[in-house]
């Protein structure tokens, strides 16, 4: 995930830590 967010722009890299974490926080 980290070298996919570092790859990606910064709209994209706020989308993978919001699905990343979504997950998480319904948990």
């Amino acid at each position: 995930m980290r070298v996919l967010i570092i790859g990606s722009g910064g709209r994209e890299h706020a989308l993978a830590w919001a699905i990343a974490f979504s997950p998480l926080l319904t948990k």
